[in-house]
């Protein structure tokens, strides 16, 4: 499929999607929230694909919202609007709902929207340099792709709310320390943390990990006693169990 601000390869595995508006930091347009969710559908129905990688072109991994996307639309009590709100929430589920594992390899500015997208994904990995925040209340904004809800998941509500309340960008070190990203690197090491990252999930059963994607993905959402009778009476299908034990017993 023909893409105008995205491109999308699959080579080795991995099924890279790259933000392509380099000129304006990859700003997002409902254009390119519509092709990116296209994407991760394509990728994910690909039987070559086993890991999806979200990127940027150029310097930054997406600076947020391009509101001059908004045309004559204006905010209504700092919400975007449907024209973003729709497409973006369509490809935040797409990549919760994939059943592939999904990488935020974040090589630069990643902000407000973009950073609700990164929190959607299953593992992140970014460059030292790369700076992250959300910058809604800095512009007048309030998030509504999912931030109030993940954010405060991911590293606890104290922190979520200095992040949000301070519209700060923080270096990936600081990320990777608080638990908001997995891991950072040098910006020369970032291509290898992924292609080491992918083989490691790659060697194992991914029927298992899409379970386990499921399970987690849903798990957030609960109770400690509804994600455990989850857990317990859920049923996959997993057929590559035996193969992978008569490995083991050799």
């Amino acid at each position: 499929m023909a893409y105008e601000t995205i491109i999308y390869q699959a080579e080795g595995g991995i099924g890279r999607i790259t933000f392509n508006r380099p000129q304006v930091m990859n700003a997002l347009t409902p254009t390119m929230l519509k092709e990116l969710k296209s994407a991760v559908i394509e990728a994910g129905k690909d039987k070559e694909v086993k890991v999806i990688v979200l990127t940027g072109a150029g310097k930054a991994f997406c600076a947020g919202v391009d509101l001059k996307a908004l045309g004559d639309q204006k905010l209504v009590n700092g919400m975007v609007g449907d024209i973003l709100d729709i497409p973006a929430r369509e490809l935040i589920d797409a990549i919760r709902d994939v059943p592939k594992v999904v990488i935020a390899l974040v090589n630069g500015f990643c902000f407000t929207g973009a950073m609700e997208i990164m929190l959607a994904c299953d593992i992140v990995i970014a460059a030292e340099y790369a700076k992250i925040g959300d910058t809604h209340a800095k512009w007048g904004l309030r998030p509504t792709w999912g931030m109030s809800a993940r954010l405060p998941r991911r590293v606890g509500f104290l922190k979520a709310k200095e992040l949000s309340f301070t519209a700060d960008a923080i270096p990936a070190k600081e990320a990777e320390r608080i638990g908001l990203i997995n891991l950072a690197v040098p910006t020369d090491k970032l291509e290898e943390a992924l292609q080491a990252m992918a083989k490691k999930i790659m060697a194992n059963s991914l029927q298992s990990i899409a379970a386990y994607k499921r399970l987690y993905n849903s798990n957030e959402s609960m109770a400690l006693d509804k994600s455990l009778e989850l857990e317990f009476t859920s049923d996959f299908e997993i057929t590559d169990g035996l193969e992978r034990l008569s490995q083991f017993a050799k």
